[in-house]
């Protein structure tokens, strides 16, 4: 009976347990019940950030952390198209003055001007972070400004210190950020390139750097006390980089050189105190690995609250944030209008951030699927089952994704994908008609199309030349001539024996030379994995439609640098990234002074070097848009076609998803400080995630039940038999 009795009164709890689990439904959520409730955007991460230090970093991942930290002067308004600059952290946009050699000012067209300057004007109502670098005792003395390692026993990151404080950012902060560029202990990856426009730098950059040097010497500092050794920046000065008062800066250039203004929206120069830089050339905080590089301080909308590497990294809504206002105009109207709802509101919107580490794929997909990431990006493994492509090659979301009601946005990034020919080569390089046409033909047959369509998943347009859409100088409707035709209105490359007649033309008949070898090429690369096979199997296919036998040398990617920089290769696959969305920041890749093989770290890694190219460039490079400068490009660009230093490869797309409860999303790819402008309805997402992890509790019913049933008939015949008499 005892027996009995516990089994119903089990199935009975099991029963109560279940019910009540209807209630609390999401019983596979990875955070805590509250949090879906609350304002967070739950995104992830796949490799750690290595450098939070914005005069150091230029990796994307990082640059997702560090833009919502940090604020440089410009940004990029979040709607307008063709990318256009605004201020942020300014009053209004710079104002440039055109000087001569005797610092005169100048028409901006004038023959002898010499000189730019640039002069910024700060809003006042600009605030840092809540941070300890800022706190100050009784006295005006810093209090953590002599930090011992008994001091810190309690103190596991920056924001485990209990006194912290503010002040309004000045012109001093954006010309020290300027200063530590200048620093080549800081390894800063623009100091070259500002080198050659900043009056003064290169010989503030060799002072500083040379008595760093001398001064750890002196100082016999070993590499981890040097890491912690302040040097103190605000005693010297660079003379292209004035202060004028607690607001007003100046930066003078060299010559003329409109793009300078887009490395103003960089991190590079995004604003640095003193104290800050101080605080953390401290040897307790440097050995717990407290530094500028993994803590930064900024006066951004958000401040990094956590930096856990190996499990979440979170953001948290900055309360000194200054007033900035959702945009209200620049929407295309061929964009969704509900984009301008939130217009005029104050950002940011959402209060956290939080990415949590997810290293495989398909982890990472199936949490997005139940709700749990608000957003996601689209893996070769998850394409299918998320996006259909038509056979014009559109894209649009699956039934399963359009019954979620997951919306998706898809952009051509402003880069190139590019298959390289080194133009040095004695094979495939030179200039004659001969060469033209063998580079031609192998443009032809090397069908990126296919490769498009095969590899990306149809996530990518052919490229017609180095410029890709969005930039100024891209044309809708204009087509390489050389390695396409346009029949009735339809854009098709040309045909494999226009292609092979080429190649007869070029001297290789067949693929086959005068003395009767077959043409045989070599292409560097850094695939090597097994996932890279088929994609070198497909190069070899294409060549090999020619007769040409194609020989694969595939080595690391830093020895692939390597061979490229050093003009050691015969054909290669690179790619570019706008910095900025400027044509002279693609055309400059084929101009001749930038060839890799001159040994000064250029980056025509084609090492092409047509003269009439490079001076139209030099004549393109510093002038505004116009019709003139239009036409300048479309002579370079066809000039380029023709000598075919690259086939041209495909301008790649991306693809993202997101919850319908995630408002305000818009791709801006010039732009990394986008976090501010989303908003969450949170609500809704509660609701659905509920909604789509409901638990399957009728196993946890039945069986009980089922149990309980078998074991009646049994305990019944043994209460039986324990009560027969025996004889």
């Amino acid at each position: 009976m005892f027996c009995l009795r516990k089994l119903a009164v089990l199935a009975q709890s099991l029963v109560l347990v279940c019910a009540s689990s209807v209630v609390h439904a999401t019983w596979n959520s990875p955070y805590v019940d509250s949090d879906a409730e609350e304002s967070i955007l739950h995104s992830s991460f796949s490799s750690a950030p290595k450098h939070l230090d914005p005069v150091i970093s230029y990796n994307s991942n990082e640059w997702f952390i560090l833009s919502q930290v940090y604020e440089p002067p410009l940004q990029y308004h979040y709607f307008k198209r063709p990318y256009e600059l605004e201020p942020v952290t300014l009053k209004s946009m710079p104002e440039v003055v055109y000087l001569d050699s005797n610092l005169q000012k100048v028409t901006s067209d004038a023959s002898e001007l010499a000189f730019t300057e640039y002069h910024f004007k700060l809003r006042e109502d600009v605030r840092y972070q809540p941070h300890p670098a800022f706190a100050r005792n009784e006295s005006g003395g810093f209090f953590y400004e002599d930090l011992q390692a008994a001091d810190l026993t309690s103190i596991a990151s920056v924001n485990d210190f209990s006194q912290k404080d503010s002040r309004t950012l000045t012109a001093d902060d954006y010309i020290y950020a300027i200063k530590r560029m200048g620093v080549k202990q800081n390894h800063s990856p623009i100091l070259p390139s500002m080198q050659q426009y900043i009056v003064g730098l290169t010989e503030f950059s060799e002072k500083v750097s040379k008595e760093l040097k001398q001064t750890i010497a002196e100082k016999e500092l070993s590499q981890k006390q040097a890491s912690a050794y302040f040097f103190d920046l605000r005693k010297y000065a660079i003379e292209g980089v004035q202060k004028h008062d607690d607001f007003h800066f100046s930066i003078r250039i060299k010559g003329k050189y409109p793009q300078f203004l887009y490395w103003m929206s960089m991190n590079f120069f995004a604003p640095i105190p003193w104290e800050a830089d101080k605080f953390y050339r401290q040897e307790a905080l440097v050995s717990k690995n407290i530094t500028l590089d993994t803590s930064p301080v900024g006066t951004g909308p958000y401040y990094l609250a956590e930096n856990n590497p190996n499990r979440v990294i979170r953001l948290l809504k900055n309360p000194n944030f200054h007033f900035e206002a959702y945009p209200s105009d620049g929407l295309a109207p061929t964009e969704d209008q509900a984009l301008l709802q939130d217009a005029g509101k104050a950002l940011p919107f959402i209060n956290e951030i939080r990415l949590t580490l997810e290293k495989e794929s398909v982890p990472l997909w199936n949490k997005f699927l139940q709700g749990y990431y608000d957003a996601s990006g689209v893996s070769s493994d998850s394409f299918d089952q998320a996006i259909s492509v038509s056979t014009g090659g559109d894209l649009s979301l699956t039934d399963a994704m359009a019954d979620k009601e997951i919306q998706f946005k898809s952009i051509v990034q402003p880069s190139i994908m590019y298959f390289g020919f080194n133009m040095a080569d004695e094979v495939v390089g030179g200039y004659t008609p001969e060469k033209q046409k063998l580079r031609q033909a192998i443009s032809i047959a090397l069908n990126f199309e296919e490769y498009i369509s095969i590899f990306m998943n149809g996530r990518g347009i052919a490229a017609q030349g180095p410029i890709p859409p969005g930039i100024y100088g891209y044309e809708e409707d204009a087509w390489n001539q050389f390695v396409y035709e346009n029949e009735q209105a339809r854009l098709q490359r040309k045909s494999l024996d226009f292609a092979k007649q080429l190649l007869a033309e070029a001297g290789y008949p067949n693929g086959v030379n005068a003395q009767g070898e077959r043409l045989k090429l070599h292409y560097d690369t850094a695939a090597t994995g097994p996932d890279s096979q088929s994609i070198l199997n497909w190069y070899r296919k294409q060549f090999s439609k020619l007769g040409i036998e194609l020989v694969i040398r595939a080595t690391d990617y830093n020895r692939f640098q390597q061979k490229v920089r050093g003009a050691k290769v015969q054909m290669f696959s690179w790619g570019w990234n706008a910095d900025y969305p400027d044509p002279e920041n693609f055309l400059f890749l084929l101009h001749g002074d930038n060839a890799a093989m001159l040994g000064q770290g250029g980056i025509n890694s084609a090492n092409y070097n047509n003269p009439e190219f490079n001076a139209l460039f030099d004549q393109m490079k510093t002038m505004e848009n116009s019709d003139e400068r239009m036409a300048i490009i479309q002579k370079m660009v066809q000039i380029a076609q023709q000598d075919t230093p690259w086939a041209w490869g495909f301008h790649p797309k991306s693809l993202v998803l997101f919850h319908q409860w995630q408002k305000n999303v818009l791709p801006n790819p010039m732009a990394n400080n986008t976090l501010k402008y989303r908003a969450l309805d949170t609500k809704l997402r509660v609701q659905k995630q509920q909604e789509w992890n409901q638990p399957v509790i009728w196993p946890l019913i039945v069986i009980p039940v089922l149990l309980f049933l078998i074991f009646i008939p049994l305990v019944s015949n043994y209460r039986k038999r324990q009560q027969q008499t025996i004889i």
